[in-house]
């Protein structure tokens, strides 16, 4: 398994089981209404701080949101067999992972997370019980980003998908076509352990140092950069998450910005946390493999000029005239290849 976001899980091997994740026989409960489940829904998000701006949520035909300034809209969906296996993480994983990489794009655009609706498929006896877990991770995920669920969507089908629709607010957008030659690359937060986390999973290596608990975490339960992103507004000439791994997601700053983005060896090992060097050793393959082919860490990657450097940025790399995405080391530089992408499944 080679792939980092999505694909990945097509993996031969099962992994490990989570607890309470056994799914009944077939026949052994009855299949819930839309009234029930929309309960469970209406309950589970109540307790969400986040509501000053919301004028009516859950329960009518829309919500209704108190709204000013710009709007930041994104949405992220999450599909079983594609996105995530439930043999390797809970329902309230599932919840709260969808709706943590839906508020990572806000992150990315500097904005404030204001409201969210979430669209839900259920398979056939799905139960009361696990949409409870499901919606209390999306609450956990929620509550901790302050960003209310308002409304949403249920519907009957052939796999479990999470759709989520996040709306946040921004007095000025970052975005990812701002680049400009003499900027230094930045990175804000840790790149790598997740994709070490699946790599664990997918194997069915055991699990027990606290660098691969700290790995099966980051996949199971990330968290969007909301601070971070917030403060690189004034500072950086662009920013995007690292949802597809560094590799990717490099190339795609330098081909909006029209630029060449330069990512240098030493510096991004420099960069590297000290656990993903423990976790890669365990699986036995380079960090910088890890880092560069890995995804859905929801990291930021950034692009500014020196003397607005946040404290919390470590500078990988440089950005300068030309195009395309480049490794350079000691030897040279070459095109940097790898990173995920969805449709060619690579």
């Amino acid at each position: 398994m080679k792939v980092p976001r999505g694909e990945r899980q097509r993996s031969q091997h099962q992994g490990t089981r989570r607890r309470g994740t056994e799914r009944a026989p077939r026949g052994s409960r009855s299949t819930p209404t839309e009234a029930e489940l929309i309960g469970v829904l209406t309950r589970e998000f109540a307790s969400v701080d986040g509501a000053a701006h919301v004028a009516l949520g859950i329960g009518d035909d829309a919500a209704c949101v108190r709204f000013s300034g710009n709007l930041v809209v994104s949405v992220d969906g999450q599909i079983e067999g594609t996105h995530f296996r439930r043999e390797w993480l809970g329902l309230d994983d599932v919840g709260y992972r969808s709706f943590q990489a839906a508020i990572s794009d806000l992150a990315a655009m500097g904005a404030s997370p204001v409201a969210a609706v979430a669209h839900l498929t259920l398979p056939e006896r799905f139960s009361t019980a696990e949409l409870r877990r499901l919606t209390r991770g999306q609450a956990e995920a929620a509550q901790a980003t302050s960003c209310p669920v308002v409304g949403g969507n249920l519907s009957r089908g052939p796999e479990l998908t999470v759709v989520t629709t996040v709306l946040g607010k921004a007095t000025r957008c970052l975005s990812r076509s701002g680049a400009r030659p003499g900027d230094e690359l930045w990175l804000l937060g840790e790149v790598g352990l997740a994709r070490a986390g699946l790599e664990l999973l997918s194997a069915s290596t055991p699990v027990r140092s606290v660098a691969t608990r700290r790995a099966v975490s980051a996949w199971r339960r990330p968290r969007a950069l909301l601070d971070a992103g917030r403060g690189l507004v004034g500072k950086a000439h662009a920013c995007l998450d690292v949802s597809d791994g560094l590799a990717r997601d490099a190339r795609n700053l330098a081909v909006a910005s029209g630029v060449r983005v330069e990512i240098h060896a030493e510096a991004l090992g420099a960069a590297l946390s000290i656990d993903l060097g423990k976790a890669a050793r365990t699986l036995g393959v380079s960090p910088l493999w890890l880092a560069c082919e890995g995804g859905e860490d929801y990291a930021l990657l950034a692009a500014g000029p020196s003397r607005r450097r946040p404290a919390e940025a470590k500078v990988i790399g440089a950005v300068r005239a030309g195009d395309g995405a480049h490794w350079v080391e000691a030897g040279g530089s070459k095109p940097l290849t790898g990173g995920f992408d969805h449709f060619s499944g690579q």
